[in-house]
């Protein structure tokens, strides 16, 4: 049998998750993920390849991978995207193989898109794969954040509060909901259901050989 260390050492070894949170703009769902990413050494934000152009300060690798739009269209045909979208002229999608990496390295992969996304995910990686929406308590407070953030006008506010509800309407498509009155519990119910998906017993990859001694008796 096994001693505490090697015990320790064993479950270490576990299979990533990729974590989907999915939100209407203004429910909280950027906050949370920093939160997460900031208490979580072995996390990380998925970086998405896009045909645009770099913005002013974005750097290739770190905020997107910048591609070119044939390459973007062999990737798609050689399926080496988990998902992927056209969204007006650009393409824009999350490479397999940064992602398969981290995963066998056992990280957790967050990934910040909307329900088509997380559709696509489910049907590329559904054993891999955590979904959770994150409501507002009310659409009175969704568009009240909207305004405190102070970073759109009131006709794009008008705009992505025409967009929540058909954001809202998929969010039985998700394994978890969150309702956030409360970041801090918000916050509480985040981390209790990332606990309990890291222990599934298809992510702990030391479990048969751990089984396999204690039924030889070792």
């Amino acid at each position: 049998m096994s001693n505490k260390a090697d015990l320790q050492n064993m479950k270490a070894k576990r299979r990533g998750l990729m974590v989907v949170l999915s939100s209407p703009s203004g429910a909280g769902k950027s906050t949370l993920t920093r939160r997460l990413l900031k208490e979580n050494v072995n996390m990380t934000m998925s970086v998405s390849a896009t045909t645009r152009s770099p913005r002013t300060g974005e750097k290739d690798g770190v905020d997107y991978f910048f591609v070119e739009k044939d390459n973007f269209v062999d990737m798609i045909e050689n399926e080496e995207f988990l998902e992927h979208a056209k969204v007006f002229d650009n393409y824009y999608g999350t490479p397999r193989g940064p992602v398969e990496a981290a995963l066998m390295d056992g990280k957790d992969v967050i990934f910040d898109i909307d329900w088509q996304g997380a559709q696509q995910l489910t049907q590329a990686a559904s054993d891999d794969l955590v979904k959770i929406f994150i409501l507002p308590p009310s659409k009175r407070e969704l568009e009240s954040r909207l305004h405190s953030r102070a970073q759109d006008s009131d006709e794009v506010i008008a705009k992505r509060m025409a967009k929540s509800e058909a954001e809202i309407s998929h969010w039985a498509e998700y394994d978890y909901v969150i309702v956030n009155d409360d970041l801090d519990v918000a916050m509480e119910e985040l981390r209790t259901i990332i606990a309990s998906e890291r222990m599934a017993r298809r992510r702990q990859l030391w479990l048969s050989s751990f089984v396999k001694q204690l039924t030889q008796g070792g």
